[in-house]
């Protein structure tokens, strides 16, 4: 556990520490889910590259008396930003990749690396033909960070 207890302290934004502490590093939780409206734009040079457009999604909750609620996915891409922020010192390297229990659920996203730290952290979700339910600050990935 001490690769995740080193690890968290470069992390901002944590909800529950000791839930989201794995044996290789920490799980990142939902903070808020995009709706992706109209194409990116990618090019060679990158002077032309336009990020998705997106709309924000609301949860919403089961009960009244809830504490927390759910985002309702059908098929589809979604922008996930995490409650996590990371600070990376030099030459470190951070990956992100889903956890098992995402892809059971029927989303999925691609793994990541990052070479700089990230305020926010963000992934592309892809929801199946089912559809996904993601409750708030639910664990979707797992950041481990490399020396």
């Amino acid at each position: 556990m001490d690769t995740a207890n080193a690890l968290a302290s470069q992390l901002d934004g944590l909800v529950h520490l000791d839930t989201q502490r794995a044996s290789t590093g920490i799980d990142l939780t939902v903070d808020a889910v995009f709706r992706t409206t109209g194409p990116g734009q990618l090019d060679f040079g990158g002077g032309e590259f336009r990020a998705v457009p997106r709309e924000r999604i609301g949860p919403t909750l089961d009960d009244p008396d809830d504490d927390y609620g759910w985002w309702t996915l059908e098929k589809g891409a979604y922008v996930v930003q995490y409650n996590e922020s990371l600070r990376l010192d030099n030459g470190q390297q951070a990956v992100v990749t889903p956890l098992e229990r995402t892809l059971r659920a029927g989303a999925h996203h691609g793994a990541f690396v990052l070479d700089e730290g990230r305020d926010p952290i963000e992934t592309l979700l892809v929801v199946s033909r089912m559809g996904c339910r993601l409750k708030e600050n639910c664990r979707v990935s797992r950041l481990v960070v490399l020396d």
